[in-house]
């Protein structure tokens, strides 16, 4: 669950990014962790894409609602509970678009390595 969570965050930032107009291609920052050859993000159908900014979008939507609550929960057992509803929630809303957790974090991790895809999603998402 704590994996499901932390990928849904970082794409919830990405998402944040989206909805927000910035550039992406600036806000995506070097992973230290991969290999130094760069490997050609696959090529996703505009509808993927669209489902990805759909699933984004209420994926922010989720974290701006739970954020507050989770910090002003008075201690950890109940910070664990607010963080696993605001993990089913965004899971429910990936899951919903049609796409697997999995595909939503491989589109999140291939726009941050691919600045022509994520010009791409951004277009889709100022729409």
């Amino acid at each position: 669950m704590q994996k499901r969570i932390s990928a849904a965050i970082t794409s919830c930032l990405l998402a944040a990014g989206l909805a927000s107009g910035a550039a992406m291609a600036q806000q995506a920052a070097p992973n230290a962790n991969l290999p130094a050859t760069t490997v050609p993000a696959p090529d996703y159908s505009d509808a993927q894409l669209e489902r990805f900014v759909s699933a984004s979008q209420k994926v922010v939507m989720i974290s701006q609602e739970y954020t507050p609550k989770l910090q002003s929960a008075p201690d950890e057992p109940t910070k664990k509970e607010v963080f696993q509803e605001a993990d089913q929630k965004m899971v429910k809303a990936v899951h919903d678009e049609g796409m697997t957790v999995d595909q939503f974090n491989g589109i999140n991790q291939a726009l941050q390595q691919d600045p022509n895809l994520a010009q791409r999603v951004q277009g889709m998402a100022a729409q």
